[in-house]
């Protein structure tokens, strides 16, 4: 496995994109409301990234092999869509949760975060099941630092979901990244301690559980890129994206708007 690991210009780099990638989701926050359409919300977001940030939406025509060109520039994964929603017509009612992911493109170098919003008030259920993933990605990150290793990521994921009641999704995964969306290592948000790649300084990748209120299995939507949960059950995620450090780690996608550590509390739409 070649990972890659990022030079202090690079990293530099890649704190700039991953900053701009968070602000986009601070911007669309007061627009996620009931009414508003994820296509709606894509072209705002869209408009912000080229107009005002002069970054590229990495999603915008993705083809990784086997899939279409993703033809939006965020995705919008709404209740039991667990990741990859195609923006369009649908429209959020109160209650709804959504996942909005962003990744831009600044200077070469990706940036990538997601963050889940209420619209009106959410359920008791919905609510702590994005408050337990958001939980999910803190204990995650927490096991990042050299010496330690991915499988400690995973089980810090696993445990703490599963302890609440909830299944982790195994399909879908974090990643590395850089002047590639996705590059070496795969970040698994299930393990054991101890196991899988060593953590070294420089390295940067995304951690990003998706966590369900039901069984953990998906399937694909016929648009070919839209997951959703086969029981038809809720689902959450957060992501951050994330740099190991030679004394632990730094968060490279954390924002003005970003919810506080320890409220796990989506901005809730009017």
């Amino acid at each position: 496995m070649a990972v890659n690991i990022k030079s202090p210009e690079e990293i530099q780099k890649m704190r700039t994109a991953g900053r701009l990638a968070a602000e986009v989701l601070d911007v669309i926050a007061p627009y996620v409301r009931p009414g508003a359409t994820t296509g709606d919300l894509d072209r705002l977001c869209h408009e912000y990234m080229v107009g005002q940030q002069k970054t590229t939406p990495a999603p915008l025509n993705y083809a990784p092999p086997g899939y279409q060109p993703f033809p939006k520039s965020i995705c919008t994964s709404v209740n039991h869509v667990v990741c990859h929603g195609v923006p369009g017509e649908k429209r959020l009612k109160p209650g709804d949760i959504i996942n909005i992911d962003i990744t831009v493109i600044k200077d070469g170098y990706h940036g990538d975060t997601s963050r889940m919003f209420y619209v009106g008030q959410p359920s008791i259920q919905a609510k702590r099941l994005c408050e337990i993933t958001y939980e999910c990605m803190w204990r995650g990150i927490d096991a990042v630092k050299p010496g330690g290793f991915l499988g400690d990521i995973g089980h810090a994921i696993q445990e703490h979901a599963e302890r609440n009641g909830y299944s982790v999704v195994r399909e879908f995964c974090g990643h590395g990244i850089g002047t590639k969306f996705h590059e070496e290592p795969q970040v698994l948000h299930y393990g054991r301690p101890g196991t899988g790649l060593l953590l070294q300084p420089g390295m940067t990748f995304t951690v990003e559980p998706m966590i369900n209120a039901g069984k953990p299995d998906i399937r694909q939507l016929a648009d070919g890129w839209t997951i959703v949960t086969k029981d038809h059950s809720l689902s959450a995620q957060w992501e951050h994206t994330v740099l190991v450090t030679e004394t632990g780690h730094e968060v490279l996608t954390l924002s003005p708007g970003a919810p506080e550590r320890g409220t796990g509390a989506p901005f809730t739409g009017m």
